[in-house]
């Protein structure tokens, strides 16, 4: 069975032929159209109606034309007519079912696939149920966020009209007080915004506004070297945005942050009023606010730096939680991934930019908090910043490395996780400094303080105060002293205060040696002591201090003497490290998890060349009586600490890694695997337990997991198994800025009691099944563009949606698939340095250092640069193509019982006699008169120039495509005709390829529809455009009429394979970055299929003139199949 290129079988175009294509033949010779016949039959196959063909048949002279199908060049079968001799006409009754009986049993059925399809279905569904699965079970962080409280006031500032802001009527500017705590509503702190996310309430602000006021009137503003030092109350600002839709549509945030950039010189102004403000009269003005943003309002944030209205320097710091400000979370509007694009070029050329007076954003930090894997809204990779802005002004960390949080959130308990906004309102009272009229600190200040409250401390970019301090304690030994360790010698204290008296351990410090090789740690169960301390442990690094004549002990504030009544003493001038200490949770054997309200423990790590300049580590057991607790300090070599694992992926996805840690390690040991760098991976991790009885365990094995890049750690306490997941190298993500010279992949850092003297294994092997929910986070938006992949190779022919895409799985798609594999594993073979700068896909320029680095390399296929990952482009291609037979036969469904529907309601009654009823029964199209049609499309067409989306005129010819398709079934039923059903199923394709574009379309619509509910009747200016909705709807209100497309027998039947062809391979390389392109492309694809539909007719300008001017009358109703 030969297919032609409109789609039909060799055996339906005879049959078409012969029962439906009667010519009829007037004096003249001419042929009638459907414009000018009075029998309403045509030469094309649209002519589907059997009362049309029975008239036509009975209205026949002696010579009747019938068209039989010959082979043309193509392979088709040319439709040539022939004459017959004069036969007798038998009743129409009887030929009908004459003609009838044979197709009937010829009819392909569109519920029937073949046992290639049935399996590609089955191994796509269950693919599919193991990613929900692996949702839902597997690899879950634990959730540890604990609820915040508050009392909220808002006063909605009023005087923020339309003199200010043509969006008056559309959003609001409140001002956020605690009731009981202040309820004064003039200004008098430091001015914060606070903007809300997608689809955000205003309220949002409330958990980070009462911890400001309930922390800085309990203890800030009791504290009077703090206010000195320029510290104040925070003034919350929050917008209303009626809940907007950003994250979907470009335009709406633009709108927001021109709003924002209004808002913020009106908040400025009210600091100048004295009946508005309550500051002290000699502070100077406010020029900047703080900015605050969660989700979309975080991209708001760094969008109003763009825009025309800012005010130089009216912002300088920057916090945002949850924002994807990498790309777009989805790519089905145009506006919002051109913002996105121009967004980001402007903040990497502002910071390419060689000197500071080029650079607009030199003062700007910005910060990105990122909820990790529990955030199941926005992928966290695309908080990173790392291909935005440098490690000097801002960085991305993860609520999971935070001290005293240690815990991931989802995307909307980041913003009332009670242990996250302590650190964060904490941080930004120490950055404000109202003696400046930028409010804050310097920016380089601003840096250290919001490293040292969200950074762990372990970090190669972790600041140690140590050696910019002065000596402040003068330690006094006596000089018999036996408490000073022999060098490499590890100091283990069990208890304190059991000497009655204070006492000091003395670790030397070895020698240098090369940069990095040797490292101190202490570890212990007590808070650290600072200077004047009355704690149990206090660390010191000392140095010796000669005491000669002329020399005073008051250069120090703090004197500690623990020589006794010995003559002979030692004199050591030494540093606190209180303030360098690093928190770590506990881990004891009751533990469970890291964000357990205990006490952490206490660490210290230094490299030996940052204590150059002194001789001793003084460990002071400060406590009087005997109390419990512990601590180990050492001196570790690299050597012994850190362990590379050299193992590639496939040897760790086939048999996993095993390292077993001799009984002799240090106290901490460190693995790093470099072939661990992406996302799509999740491992479990197995640790033995260390043998040591519990009375003689001091604490229980404590795993840190982190990368460098982005600032991601996550700790297991008393671990045995764990999950093992992170965001690093993840799909469609730019690439950094700066290229790290350190070591790549994930390390993990294990704590483990040395006293034990036993060896741990830990066994590290990949979890296939939890990478699978891994998968979803990143690669969502596949699911939009793949099964158009699908979709467009099988509408190359119009037959059975079913038959088409079984032709499809055994020819051209595994060709496609196995094509787009080969070109994946090329490109990411490639060297970096080799790849020239992408100029993106119309020639968009990344920005103005492109020669040197290409942001756009990752936006093809799927996003990744790892060739490891090849076999992701047919499995996603296979399980495209059952997601297509499910919405195959899902429409089917929804057909059928429409099409059930409404035989009912057209159905008969019973007493019609039955030779009757199908002449009774209403023709299955009803062809209204075409000046109508015209009018009709034209005032929709004018709706869309002026004021609805065409998003909202595809929506209705979908809707009206369903109803053909309802219309073509029930009469395909009838009938029984091949054509009829070739129409069908035409009809039926057409449909299913609208549907996977309308989820493209819906977001703007759901955004329209929103703004006519606040009453914002301001149009779009970017969906208003007739021509991305025309040919849609001309190809729609021609198959109303019941119109087949005729066949092609030029060369031009190649340039629908070629359209279709094009649209698979898009979708395919950039239908996940610029999803909203299909829409065009399809809209480019229709517009062909209307032009053949067009050229098949006998439409001239005049007829057309006479259709408008009413020549053909409304009675002249037409009957169309």
């Amino acid at each position: 069975m030969r297919r032609r290129s409109s789609g039909s079988t060799e055996e339906d175009e005879t049959d078409q032929a012969a029962v439906l294509e009667p010519e009829v033949a007037e004096d003249d010779g001419r042929k009638n159209s459907f414009t000018t016949s009075k029998f309403d039959v045509t030469r094309h196959s649209d002519t589907l109606d059997r009362r049309k063909v029975e008239k036509a048949l009975l209205a026949t002279p002696l010579t009747l034309h019938t068209w039989t199908p010959e082979p043309d060049s193509y392979g088709g079968a040319a439709l040539t007519s022939r004459p017959l001799g004069p036969t007798p006409q038998p009743a129409p009754t009887e030929k009908m079912s004459d003609i009838q009986a044979p197709r009937q049993s010829r009819t392909h059925s569109p519920w029937r696939s073949s046992l290639l399809t049935i399996t590609i279905t089955a191994l796509s569904i269950g693919f599919i149920y193991a990613i929900v699965r692996s949702v839902i079970t597997r690899q879950l962080d634990p959730k540890g966020c604990n609820m915040s409280y508050m009392s909220p006031m808002y006063a909605k500032l009023s005087d923020f009209d339309t003199e200010h802001t043509r969006f008056a009527s559309k959003y609001s500017l409140y001002l956020y007080r605690e009731d009981g705590i202040d309820q004064d509503t003039r200004v008098k702190g430091v001015p914060i915004l606070f903007i809300t996310g997608n689809a955000g309430s205003y309220k949002q602000v409330r958990p980070l506004a009462a911890e400001a006021a309930r922390y800085f009137h309990g203890h800030v503003q009791q504290d009077s070297a703090a206010l000195q030092t320029g510290i104040r109350n925070l003034d919350f600002f929050t917008a209303d945005f009626n809940e907007d839709i950003t994250a979907f549509h470009g335009q709406t945030l633009l709108d927001q942050a021109e709003y924002l950039n209004e808002a913020v010189a009106y908040i400025l102004s009210l600091y100048h009023e004295p009946r508005r403000s309550k500051r002290d009269a000699g502070l100077p003005d406010p020029t900047s606010v703080i900015l605050i943003g969660h989700s979309m309002g975080g991209i708001v944030a760094r969008t109003m730096l763009v825009m025309p209205n800012y005010q130089a320097n009216s912002i300088n710091t920057i916090i945002t939680m949850s924002a994807p400000h990498a790309r777009p979370p989805v790519s089905f509007d145009a506006e919002i991934v051109s913002t996105y694009r121009r967004i980001n070029d402007y903040w990497r050329e502002a910071y390419s930019q060689r000197w500071a007076n080029n650079n607009p954003l030199w003062h700007v930090t910005l910060i990105s908090i990122a909820g990790g894997g529990l955030d199941t809204i926005v992928p966290s990779d695309y908080t990173s910043l790392s291909s935005l802005v440098p490690e000097t002004h801002g960085f991305t960390v993860y609520t999971s490395s935070i001290p005293n949080v240690w815990t991931g959130a989802d995307h909307l308990s980041i913003l009332w996780c009670d242990q996250l906004r302590k650190p964060i309102i904490r941080s930004l009272l120490e950055v404000v400094d109202v003696r400046r009229p930028g409010q804050t600190k310097p920016r380089a200040d601003r840096m250290k303080i919001f490293k040292r409250w969200y950074l762990t401390g372990m970090e190669g970019v972790a600041e140690k105060t140590l050696t910019q301090t002065e000596p402040t304690t003068l330690l006094t030994l006596e000089d018999n002293t036996n408490s000073i360790l022999a060098a490499g010698e590890r100091l283990t204290v069990r208890g304190f205060g059991y000497s009655g008296k204070a006492k000091a351990y003395l670790l030397p410090i070895p020698p240098q040696g090369p940069p990095g090789e040797t490292k101190f740690t202490l570890l212990s169960d007590q808070v650290l002591d600072a200077p004047g301390g009355e704690g149990k442990l206090e660390v010191l690094f000392c140095s010796v201090f000669p005491l000669q004549a002329g020399h005073s002990s008051t250069l120090f504030s703090m004197s500690m003497d623990l020589s006794g009544t010995s003559s002979g003493s030692t004199r050591l001038a030494c540093k606190n490290t209180a303030s360098d200490v690093i928190l770590l949770p506990a881990s004891t054997r009751a533990s469970r998890n890291a964000f357990e309200n205990t006490q952490p423990f206490s660490y210290l790590q230094y490299q030996v060349e940052d204590l150059a300049e002194h001789q001793f580590v003084a460990i002071i057991d400060k406590s009087n009586i005997p109390t419990s607790g512990w601590a180990i300090a050492e001196f570790s070599d690299k050597s012994d600490s850190v362990v590379t694992a050299d193992v590639g992926l496939w040897r760790l996805l086939l048999m996993g890694l095993h390292v077993k840690l001799s009984a002799s390690r240090p106290m901490m040991t460190e693995l790093n695997i470099p072939a661990l760098h992406s996302s799509l991976l999740a491992y479990k991790l197995n640790v033995s337990p260390q043998v040591c009885g519990a009375e003689a365990e001091l604490f229980t094995p404590l795993l840190r997991q982190f990368i460098s890049e982005p600032y991601e750690s996550k700790y297991f306490v008393n671990i045995k198994d764990a999950n093992v997941n992170f965001h690093a190298t993840a799909p469609f993500l730019p690439p950094p800025l700066q290229v790290h010279s350190a070591n790549a992949g994930i390390s993990l850092q294990l704590w483990s009691d040395p006293s034990c003297n036993t060896s741990i294994d830990m066994k590290l092997q990949v979890d296939v099944f939890g990478s699978l929910g891994k998968l979803y986070m990143r690669y969502r938006t596949v699911l939009a563009a793949f099964p158009m992949l699908v979709v467009a190779l099988v509408l190359r022919v119009f037959i059975t949606f079913a038959e088409g895409l079984d032709l499809c799985l055994r020819s051209s798609l595994p060709v496609l698939l196995l094509a787009l594999s080969l070109i994946a594993v090329s490109v990411a073979s490639i060297p970096d340095q080799a790849k020239p700068a992408s100029r993106g896909l119309f020639h968009w320029t990344a920005n103005n250092n492109t020669t040197a680095m290409d942001f756009t390399k990752n936006d093809v296929l799927l996003g990744s640069q790892d060739p490891f990952f090849w076999f992701l482009i047919p499995v996603f291609g296979l399980a495209s193509a059952g997601v297509c037979v499910l919405v195959n036969y899902a429409t089917l469904a929804i057909i059928y019982v429409l099409c059930t529907f409404y035989s009912l309601l057209t159905a008969r009654p019973a007493w019609i006699r039955n030779d009757n009823r199908r002449r009774a029964a209403s023709p299955a199209f009803m062809s209204v008169s075409p000046r109508r049609r015209i009018i009709t499309t034209g005032i929709l067409l004018f709706m869309v120039a002026t004021f609805i989306p065409y998003q909202f005129a595809y929506m209705v010819a979908c809707i009206v495509q369903i109803a053909t398709c309802t219309r073509a079934l029930r009469f395909a039923r009838e009938t029984r005709l091949g054509a009829n059903y070739n129409f069908y199923n035409y009809t039926h394709s057409i449909l299913v390829l609208m549907l996977w574009i309308l989820p493209i379309n819906i977001p703007v619509l759901v955004v329209w529809v929103h703004n006519l509910a606040v009453h914002w009747l301001t149009p779009f200016s970017s969906h208003h455009n007739v021509l991305s909705v025309m040919p849609f709807i001309l190809l729609v209100e021609t198959l109303t009429g019941g119109k087949m497309i005729p066949r092609v027998s030029t060369s031009f039947c190649y340039v629908t394979n070629i359209i279709f062809f094009f649209l698979a391979l898009y979708a395919a390389i950039y239908g996940v970055t610029y999803a909203y392109q299909l829409h065009h492309l399809v809209n480019l694809a229709t517009a062909w299929l209307v032009a053949l539909h067009f050229s098949a007719s006998n439409l001239s300008l005049s007829g057309l003139t006479q259709m408008l001017e009413g020549g053909e009358g409304e009675g002249n109703v037409k009957k169309r199949p």
